[in-house]
């Protein structure tokens, strides 16, 4: 190993080279990201992304990109594409190829291809100049920005951008199409982030575990409720079923003094502060159990003022939400 070798040293270089190149990239965004943006959006089918060596890689992320934001797309494999692979991509679809020098032998199959069937295509690449440049309906130019390891020129900087970029028309899509995280769980049901996505509706215990009983329920028969429902909270309804209050052991505490002599009404605490509506994100749950103080660890599920179920932190632990 080199003695004068600095690891710290060149990781910050290499991190402040592309950000440098980020920078240039987003201040050289022009009417072509437009366009793009239109032809993508206008697509009754695919996206179909395509090139070869890291190309190939960041353009199988950007599908994966595309298709878990709302945009229908999928990866063809240059080389793969001459031997078959062609017939994936349809008439209705458009095609978004990536290559930094834009004259890769394995993409001319399909540029022809694009080209017979009238597909749109959008190139991703630095050299407008270049067959792709000039077989693209638009172009998509990375900017003028040395790769990160000069000397040998290995693709770094470059497939930053054409990431950054392929972010960036995802991102545009998934807003000129109003897409909520409602229809991003969808396609993320799975994992950490699919339970954040998931809903208090989907999470909670439903009517026949509610610890509920009427405003003028005398503390013997609440105790009970609570003591069965096993919450450690019992809920008060009005005579609409609006949900007017609830006991805690804190209700319990301060009047313990002559308790089994009063109502519910009498014990409770009016107006649940935190309650939860069916649709509220799990995650939006659990921060509101927490903040503002004081914290909880049940919610009353409500909807038009009246519960509909009951929540609990150790629901949205067992589904993966903390």
């Amino acid at each position: 190993m080199r003695p004068d070798f600095d690891a710290v040293a060149v990781g910050r270089r290499v991190l402040a080279a592309e950000s440098a190149a980020l920078t240039l990239q987003a201040e050289a965004l022009d009417e072509a990201f437009v366009q793009a943006v239109d032809i993508l959006y206008a697509a009754k089918g695919r996206i179909a992304c395509t090139g070869i060596g890291k190309s190939g890689h960041v353009a199988r992320k950007i599908a994966a990109t595309f298709a878990s934001t709302g945009t229908a797309a999928f990866f063809v494999h240059a080389s793969e594409a001459s031997h078959g692979d062609l017939g994936m991509i349809g008439q209705e679809d458009a095609v978004l190829a990536l290559s930094k020098s834009g004259e890769v032998r394995e993409l001319s199959d399909i540029l022809d291809y694009a080209k017979r069937f009238r597909i749109p295509l959008i190139a991703l690449t630095a050299a407008p100049g270049s067959a792709l440049g000039h077989a693209a309906d638009v172009v998509l130019r990375l900017a003028d920005a040395p790769e990160a390891t000069a000397e040998v020129s290995a693709p770094t900087t470059s497939t930053t951008l054409q990431i950054a970029l392929g972010d960036a028309l995802a991102v545009a899509l998934l807003e000129r199409r109003g897409f909520t995280a409602k229809d991003f769980k969808t396609f993320h049901p799975g994992g950490k982030l699919g339970a954040m996505l998931r809903t208090v509706g989907d999470l909670m215990h439903g009517a026949g575990e509610l610890p509920l009983v009427s405003h003028d329920t005398p503390m013997p028969e609440a105790l009970l409720v609570m003591t069965e429902k096993r919450w450690g909270i019992v809920g008060v309804i009005d005579d609409q079923g609006r949900l007017a209050g609830a006991i805690t052991d804190g209700d319990l505490r301060r009047h313990i003094e002559g308790l089994l002599s009063q109502t519910a009404g009498q014990v409770m605490t009016a107006g649940p502060k935190k309650t939860a509506p069916p649709a509220m994100m799990a995650s939006e749950a659990l921060a509101l159990m927490s903040d503002p103080a004081p914290s909880v660890t049940v919610l009353f599920v409500v909807e038009n003022d009246r519960p509909v179920g009951i929540l609990h932190v150790h629901d949205l632990l067992r589904a993966g939400v903390m």
